[in-house]
């Protein structure tokens, strides 16, 4: 007997498992409280608080010499995301299938489907942080697979002269940067000891203030610092409409879901369809106050990239 479950429930279970099956996309910003409803091409702002400087004021002496305090504007940022993608997977299901093969449509069918739009989507978030953040020479670091400690130390101090938070860094790092990472004497000697902050399982785990996480999606020799704001991804459930059978829309730890499933009588077969709306964005600030003024750009994330000539 066919196992047929609501659609709400099905698709509450299956953008758990989403969430679940990303890498990428867990690692940043997404759907920071975001509403698209109504918004001009499909595209809204998040805003960026304002940053300015202290200043000091004279200490005793006159009136006159003293001055008059100086007074800074504030002017806060902002950062438009659009959506821009139609993300979906459809698979047709027989009535051979549905009768005599399928004893759990969720299990069968929808959750390869989500596996495929997750797969997708922590591609495209590779995508944004390998090639839409524009990294300059100033938040790129050389990685030097003889000293990765230092490597790592030199990503620190970027993001550090960037006044980039502490707390919540990353060091995404390709199949080869991990290997140079875990035959590194010293993150041997730290897994070793029994830390908490040891690499488990040669694939996470904690270094000079960063949660190491590797991913195979993107490119091996290189590897990345940053903070969840460096990058954006939204998701947004499209509507459902009326002429599907069944149909239902979920979201769960900010990624959106919709699924739909109807019939086609012309081929006597079903179509389940997932999808979901997406839009992408890295983060670009204002120069800090006292730097010199000029277009933005990114500081909270660097790149590191092995020697064009190691032996030069």
């Amino acid at each position: 007997m066919n196992d047929f479950l609501k659609p709400e429930v099905i698709s509450s279970a299956t953008v758990g498992m989403l969430e679940r099956e990303l890498t990428l996309g867990r690692l940043i910003w997404s759907n920071p409280g975001l509403d698209f409803a109504g918004a001009k091409n499909d595209t809204v702002s998040i805003r960026i608080p304002a940053r300015t400087a202290a200043r000091e004021f004279a200490w005793r002496g006159t009136t006159a010499a003293r001055g008059d305090i100086v007074l800074d504007d504030l002017a806060e940022d902002s950062i438009s995301v659009t959506l821009n993608r139609d993300i979906y997977n459809a698979v047709p299901v027989t009535d051979e299938e549905l009768t005599l093969d399928i004893e759990n449509f969720g299990a069968r069918v929808l959750d390869p489907q989500v596996r495929a739009i997750a797969t997708y989507l922590d591609t495209e978030v590779a995508n944004l942080i390998e090639d839409e953040a524009n990294y300059t020479e100033d938040n790129t670091v050389t990685w030097d697979p003889e000293n990765t400690y230092a490597s790592v130390l030199a990503a620190r101090k970027v993001l550090n002269l960037n006044h980039v938070p502490a707390g919540g860094r990353y060091l995404l790092v390709g199949s080869d940067v991990e290997e140079q990472l875990l035959l590194d004497n010293r993150l041997l000697s730290v897994a070793e000891s029994g830390s908490d902050g040891a690499l488990r399982d040669a694939m996470v785990g904690r270094l000079a203030g960063f949660t190491v996480v590797t991913s195979t999606v993107i490119d091996p020799a290189s590897a990345y610092a940053f903070v969840p704001s460096a990058f954006i991804m939204v998701t947004r459930t499209p509507v459902i409409p009326a002429g599907a059978a069944w149909g239902s829309a979920a979201s769960h730890a900010g990624y959106a879901m919709r699924w739909i499933r109807d019939y086609d009588a012309s081929k006597l077969r079903d179509r389940s369809v997932v999808n979901t709306f997406m839009g992408t964005k890295a983060v670009f600030d204002q120069p800090t106050p006292g730097d010199v003024e000029g277009d933005k750009v990114m500081k909270r994330a660097v790149k590191l990239t092995p020697d064009a000539d190691p032996e030069g």
